[in-house]
């Protein structure tokens, strides 16, 4: 376990690409954190659970993070049983890490606006901070709970990220990189490769486990 800040960027990696890689390394240079541990979702409430398996969905991680230090698969999320709640994952690595630890949540601009559907969700900050991505020009909601909670939190400072171990929101803007695993998956059911987007390793392991529909006499 790191003994300095942690990010905790979740996603169900459906498959991890380049992408989310990239954000996360981003996200730990920006923002001073000894690691950022990626978080599959094993059961994700808010959407249907992928029909690639958590062990593979997992698999491919390790094998996207491998030899990159600063970058951590967490699986905790694939050994609970029922909906992976966000707020039950952070309230778990809060009690490992102890009190004083900064632990940062990241979570894209779209889920914030949803943020009112989750489970707990007034309860994330007192776990961690709340490292928002977006693109340039987006700004916070302005009307409706999410706003009415956000606004006394908002923190425009990364040192108090760093000195505090959670209550904060910040807004934070990255290199955009156009892809998603929504195309990847589309790229391979179609006979197409996606090499470029992905670490050749899951490459690998998507072909070896015929997932998404690869088809090897297809594309040989």
């Amino acid at each position: 376990m790191s003994s300095g800040p942690i990010g905790i960027f979740g996603g169900t990696f459906n498959p991890v690409h380049y992408g989310h890689l990239r954000s996360a390394l981003e996200i730990r240079e920006r923002l001073g954190l000894a690691e950022v541990r990626l978080m599959p979702s094993a059961r994700p409430p808010h959407r249907a659970t992928p029909d690639c398996s958590i062990a593979e969905r997992l698999e491919m991680v390790r094998l996207a993070v491998a030899g990159e230090p600063g970058l951590v698969c967490d699986e905790r999320e694939t050994l609970r049983a029922g909906p992976s709640y966000t707020v039950d994952s952070i309230r778990e690595l809060r009690q490992e890490v102890g009190p004083q630890t900064s632990l940062c949540l990241v979570m894209g601009a779209d889920a914030l606006l949803g943020l009112a559907d989750w489970h707990q969700w007034q309860q994330l900050t007192d776990y961690a901070h709340l490292v928002v991505i977006a693109r340039p020009g987006w700004h916070f909601p302005s009307a409706g709970a999410v706003a009415d909670w956000l606004q006394p939190l908002l923190c425009e400072q990364v040192d108090e990220l760093l000195a505090q171990p959670a209550g904060k929101v910040h807004l934070l803007q990255l290199r955009p990189l156009e892809i998603s695993s929504t195309e990847i998956r589309e790229l391979i059911a179609a006979g197409r490769s996606p090499r470029y987007l992905l670490p050749d390793p899951v490459w690998s392991r998507i072909r070896s486990a015929g997932l998404y529909g690869y088809n090897q006499a297809a594309q040989t």
